[in-house]
């Protein structure tokens, strides 16, 4: 094919010129409505708002149709629900009621009862000093041997050896210094005694038994100066604050238990106010003693318990 100048792009003069062969007042082959200009050309307007109002009646079909089929399946979900609840319409055409229960007939309480709660308080706990503080409570067994257990006892890592352990329902016997006849007035009723040493150190623990504890309680306020127990001698501890060396001597009470502590060296050595190491040995004893006789009250309050007859 040649693009050079000349004749006419579809052939030599002696041919045709119309490319389509149209004929006069024919329609042209791309006027199939025969709507076209004479000449044969296409109306090029005309077929694009034809094929746009094609295409806008198409997209509404499509929509409408759409439309109708979520409408349908909704339909088919909704017959599909009232189908499985049992439920129709509001009212039949029998004119019967729902089928669902009225506020009536819904159970008005729960078929399990609601737990229920005493408006009583427990008993207290009872306190373990009422039991030391009264011979009517105060009813375990007292021995020596269970208010100064074991052969040694040890407090903050210091240990001291048990010696002598005495046991006189007459109280005077046990004391030095007027401290017997207190201990008379005010309703003893029998005294225990233990000595401890250490390092060249005696002590004697003595326990005061009274009915009640306002009785324990008085006694000590009237022990004086050189009113204390008398030191329990034993093998092994030589006599002990008496004869000249100054001893040192404390007294308290707890409870019905008044008791008293005697220390001295068991050479002839007074015991000074600085004298730590005496010191501490007549604490030690003192605490030991005060603790036997809070553990006799914690027991007898744990066994009321138990057995609350008891």
């Amino acid at each position: 094919m040649s693009f050079g100048q000349g004749g006419p792009p579809w052939g030599s003069g002696g041919q045709h010129q119309d490319p389509y062969h149209s004929q006069q007042g024919a329609p042209g082959p791309f006027d199939p409505q025969g709507t076209g200009p004479s000449g044969g050309t296409p109306d090029w307007a005309a077929l694009a708002d034809r094929s746009a109002a094609r295409s806008r009646r198409k997209r509404w079909l499509l929509i409408g149709g759409g439309v109708l089929a979520t409408a349908a399946i909704a339909g088919l979900v909704a017959t599909a629900i009232v189908s499985r609840d049992g439920r129709g319409d509001a009212a039949s055409p029998q004119g019967t009621a729902s089928a669902l229960p009225g506020p009536q007939e819904l159970p008005s309480e729960s078929a399990q009862p609601d737990p229920a709660f005493s408006s009583v308080a427990p008993p207290a706990a009872p306190d373990p000093k009422d039991f030391v503080s009264s011979e009517l409570k105060d009813t375990a067994p007292l021995t020596a041997d269970s208010l100064f257990p074991g052969r040694k006892l040890t407090m903050g890592g210091r240990a001291y050896a048990k010696g002598a352990v005495a046991r006189t329902v007459q109280c005077a016997p046990a004391t030095q210094g007027g401290l017997g006849a207190i201990l008379r007035d005010n309703g003893c009723d029998q005294v225990f005694r233990a000595t401890y040493s250490r390092d060249g150190i005696a002590v004697t623990v003595g326990i005061a038994v009274f009915g009640r504890e306002s009785e324990a309680r008085r006694a000590v306020s009237q022990t004086t100066k050189g009113k204390t127990i008398a030191p329990l001698m034993s093998p092994g501890v030589p006599t002990f604050c008496k004869g000249g060396p100054v001893c040192r001597y404390t007294a308290n009470s707890y409870g019905r238990y008044a008791y008293f502590t005697a220390t001295g060296y068991t050479t002839p050595k007074s015991v000074t106010p600085g004298d730590r190491p005496a010191f501490q040995a007549g604490d030690d004893l003192a605490e030991f003693t005060f603790r036997q006789i809070v553990r006799r009250g914690n027991a007898q309050a744990s066994a009321a318990v138990v057995d609350p007859a008891g």
